[in-house]
């Protein structure tokens, strides 16, 4: 590939190709497209992080951090259809297969937007999230910095990170950088490769 899936306008070709995957328990007839993240499939590490997490808060805010075409959020909104739920990539082609992937699947509380278009004063009940590591470290690490702090107080953000792309050095990371705020850090769960980090927010 010539290009990241996080760029912001793929030079690809963006021809629709059908996807048919089973997401919440449910049978669904997508799209996807190139020039996004694991176009073809629910990746592994998606997969590992779906079916690890508990059911998410059944109302408030919550976040997908890089919804690419939009499994994450797609599972948070059928499973929790009285929440709001916000998919968020930098890439417009994922943003645009996600509202036609909520569409098919008659998710209407689904919002996919770019990061500056989730308005400033809104806390999430549960962040999910197959973050795009990579990005390199930094920019990681300076994502996670954004979004963690918005948190609902007590509320938990599930990532899935595969082990030899530097799971064990982001749990470590984590601990020693919102640790002294009172964020707590565990391993929730390991499958296939895969570290799923449980980072829960101070408070009730």
């Amino acid at each position: 590939m010539s290009e990241h899936y996080f760029t912001a306008r793929p030079g690809s070709a963006d021809d629709l190709r059908p996807l048919a995957v089973r997401l919440a328990g449910r049978d669904l007839a997508l799209v996807t497209a190139g020039g996004v993240f694991s176009p073809d499939r629910v990746d592994l590490g998606t997969q590992v992080l779906l079916r690890e997490v508990p059911d998410p808060p059944a109302d408030g805010d919550l976040l997908d951090l890089g919804c690419g075409w939009g499994p994450v959020s797609l599972s948070l909104a059928l499973l929790s259809p009285g929440a709001r739920v916000w998919g968020v990539d930098v890439n417009e082609r994922s943003l645009d297969l996600l509202r036609r992937n909520a569409a098919a699947a008659g998710a209407g509380n689904v919002r996919a937007v770019l990061p500056g278009e989730v308005p400033p004063d809104v806390r999430f009940a549960a962040i999910w999230s197959n973050p795009p590591i990579r990005v390199g470290k930094a920019a990681l690490h300076e994502m996670l910095l954004h979004w963690l702090p918005r948190l609902r107080p007590g509320a938990s953000a599930y990532l899935v990170v595969q082990r030899n792309l530097g799971s064990d050095s982001l749990h470590r990371w984590l601990d020693e950088t919102v640790g002294p705020d009172g964020f707590t850090v565990v391993r929730h769960a390991s499958a296939k490769g895969f570290r799923v980090l449980h980072v829960r927010a101070p408070g009730a």
